[in-house]
């Protein structure tokens, strides 16, 4: 349900602060040590949680995502499993919004429309589907709104003012600003460019801005906070948890490596000023 979304970021700004979006995968690095960490995201302090569709082929995923996603798969995550993860913490936690984000390819396999009847069945309330332009909304992102949840938009920084209105059209929760160019957790974003891509954003759509690449610590989530109206981090986190393995496998301390780098990041952005 889109009213999740919306009721979280009006919650948000009425704090006088930016909403902090946390990007976990799927799977990574097993589904019962990942819905562990779904489930403590909220408490943390995420605002909105991203959760990460494993494929094969990330195009726009830096090595943090990509390994993570490579974890997933080899321990069988699959996006039935994905969805009964979303499910369970749904059944867990009715009131802070969940994201899936990942690219088309296995949507298209597990069929769109089943996909998203199944999707808000486990109480979804949106998608980032990162390799589907406005070319071809009629695909996945038409009927995503026709399901009644949100369509989020990627918009980058070499994004001209002529192509920003197809961007916009149909774009739904919120719009991603990805603050570089280039893939994710490759560098750190320029605030100064930031706030003024945030601003020129603003003129243009009434949605909130949330900004993501590149976020990596405490500091640069406050930095980002002070313009955008949300703070996206996923590769710190996906990267907490990488070095909390051994050999591969979930340590005690994996749930509390990624709850501990959020709690952080939430502190980051709660001191913000806006």
């Amino acid at each position: 349900m889109t009213a999740r979304l919306d009721l979280r970021f009006q919650r948000v700004a009425a704090e006088g602060r930016a909403a902090l979006l946390t990007f976990i995968m799927a799977g990574d690095p097993d589904t019962e040590t990942s819905s562990a960490i779904l489930a403590a995201l909220p408490a943390a302090g995420a605002d909105i949680v991203e959760l990460g569709m494993p494929f094969s082929d990330p195009i726009a995923d830096g090595p943090a995502i990509q390994g993570a996603g490579r974890r997933a798969l080899e321990a069988n995550q699959t996006l039935p499993a994905t969805l009964r993860m979303a499910k369970q913490f749904r059944a867990g936690d009715p009131d802070t919004p969940l994201i899936l984000m990942g690219y088309y390819n296995p949507i298209y396999i597990y069929g769109v429309e089943a996909f998203l009847t199944d999707a808000k069945a486990a109480g979804v309330d949106g998608l980032i589907v990162v390799d589907c332009p406005p070319e071809e909304d009629d695909e996945i992102c038409l009927p995503t709104r026709r399901a009644g949840l949100a369509f989020v938009r990627l918009v980058a920084p070499t994004t001209s003012d002529d192509r920003l209105p197809e961007i916009l059209a149909n774009a739904g929760g919120f719009v991603y600003f990805v603050s570089i160019t280039g893939i994710t957790g490759a560098a750190a974003p320029d605030v100064k460019l930031v706030g003024e891509a945030v601003a020129r954003l603003k003129r243009r759509t009434k949605l909130p801005i949330a900004v993501g690449f590149g976020v990596k610590n405490p500091e640069s989530a406050r930095a980002i906070a002070e313009t955008a109206d949300g703070v996206v981090v996923g590769s710190s986190i996906v990267e907490a948890i990488r070095l909390s393995l051994d050999g591969g496998a979930a340590t005690s301390s994996t749930v509390v490596a990624a709850t501990e780098l959020v709690s952080k990041l939430a502190q980051g952005v709660r001191v913000a000023q806006k």
